[in-house]
């Protein structure tokens, strides 16, 4: 199959749905299908390789902007706006993207929603125009929700099939400003006419959408993620000291301030007193003054010298950084679509700890390689790391039942080939 799969790229920081994207264009380039990855608004950011480095930027996201705040830029010539698509613009752009609040965008996700009918209808006619140049897809797959306006025209125009991932877009509509947010639901909905297939990231996010959105159920094609495990290596719990390890982005979403506030609960316990912390992840010029904030709460604490803080590091590093910790935790303060970052940890055969709910009571139901805690309850983050860090025989059986689960149900070759599987049957109905 010729498969098209279209991205949001961050320009300047690795995104999780990127780092997905790009593994799963890769895996399926590898089991014979001819795949493309296309990003949009910025250039992709990944750990590794892009398999998009030399691909065309679509929607650039100067252009996108002045086309949301100005009817001129609407109908400039294309001379012009191939001077905004530059990529070292977008890139200098992309540098100022993490200081927009996602409430405030709601006028401008909702023009992209409209597609053609939007402000940006010269973004989507130029696309368009490439995806019908031969060879014609078979399979275009948009990345998340928030794309779902390109599908009509997609559809209409270019006639092939349409899929749509589904990974964490709610938390984004709901924080948009009213009325823009119902609005923004009410035309991702309209959208559906437009798609043939959904793929949510796991069963939670995909009954969550499914009512949300009002999905057919025979739409809904729900396909755990995975994640490339090459570089992995045989897990070795450090134990003197003992790591706490946190990968995400570092932000308060993430419940970093909860993590840290716990770990300094936990340095007070007379066996832990050598216990150390290792905050890897994206830092955007968003995130600075929240994580100076928590910088300065662990000097008053007298515990800033045992955390280490590890920004934007690459794939190679942020294999190392996983087998340098004893156990892991993103205590994430919202409804969670998946979750990456614990698979990752579990396939360096670190056990975790994560809250109660949304997508992480699945992936520990199917891979029980950690605990879970009540997010509710203040103290059950810290007692429930304290329960396990304090005794060596559950972190080594978890972990190795981590590694084990990570290995036999979470790599990006089995999620490829069930996204070609979901593909293969919705094109050989419509044949």
């Amino acid at each position: 199959m010729r498969i098209i799969q279209i991205t949001p790229g961050t320009g300047t920081f690795y995104c999780g749905n990127c780092v997905r994207d790009n593994a799963l264009v890769r895996a399926l380039r590898a089991q014979g299908h001819d795949a493309v990855m296309l990003p949009l608004y910025l250039p992709i950011m990944v750990e590794d390789e892009s398999v998009a480095a030399d691909a065309p930027i679509f929607f650039g996201g100067v252009n996108v902007y002045l086309q949301q705040i100005s009817s001129i830029f609407r109908y400039t010539p294309r001379w012009i706006d191939r001077w905004f698509d530059s990529k070292s613009l977008l890139t200098a752009a992309s540098k100022k993207a993490g200081m927009t609040k996602a409430e405030d965008l709601g006028e401008l996700t909702l023009s992209t929603l409209k597609g053609e009918e939007g402000n940006q209808k010269k973004e989507v006619l130029r696309l368009v125009e490439w995806l019908k140049e031969d060879p014609r897809p078979d399979v275009i797959c948009l990345s998340n929700g928030l794309l779902a306006g390109l599908a009509r025209t997609i559809k209409n125009e270019v006639g092939c099939a349409v899929f749509c991932t589904l990974q964490g877009e709610d938390g984004f509509l709901d924080s948009l400003r009213p009325p823009f947010n119902e609005q923004c639901w009410q035309a991702l909905r309209d959208c559906e006419a437009y798609i043939d297939g959904y793929i949510p990231v796991s069963h939670y996010y995909g009954e969550l959408m499914r009512g949300r959105l009002q999905l057919p159920d025979d739409k809904v094609h729900m396909i755990l993620n995975g994640v490339s495990l090459d570089g992995y290596r045989e897990p070795s719990l450090p134990m003197d000291p003992l790591v706490i390890g946190y990968l995400a982005r570092q932000c308060e979403d993430k419940g970093l301030h909860s993590l840290i506030d716990a770990f300094i609960e936990l340095k007070q316990n007379e066996n832990l007193q050598h216990l150390k912390l290792r905050i890897a992840g994206t830092m955007t010029p968003g995130d600075e003054h929240f994580v100076a904030e928590q910088k300065s709460k662990l000097q008053t604490a007298g515990v800033l010298d045992d955390v280490d803080f590890l920004p934007n590091i690459s794939r190679e590093e942020k294999i190392d950084f996983l087998h340098s910790i004893t156990i892991f935790s993103v205590p994430a303060m919202y409804g969670e679509a998946f979750g990456l970052y614990v698979i990752e940890a579990m396939a360096a055969g670190v056990p975790v700890v994560q809250p109660n709910h949304a997508g992480f009571v699945e992936l520990l139901e199917a891979a029980p390689g950690g605990r879970l805690y009540d997010p509710d309850d203040p103290a059950s983050l810290k007692n429930t790391l304290q329960s396990l860090l304090l005794n060596a025989d559950d972190l080594k059986k978890l972990g190795a039942i981590a590694r084990e689960s990570a290995f036999a149900l979470f790599s990006v070759e089995r999620m490829a080939k069930d996204v070609a599987a979901a593909y293969e049957s919705v094109c050989m109905k419509s044949n």
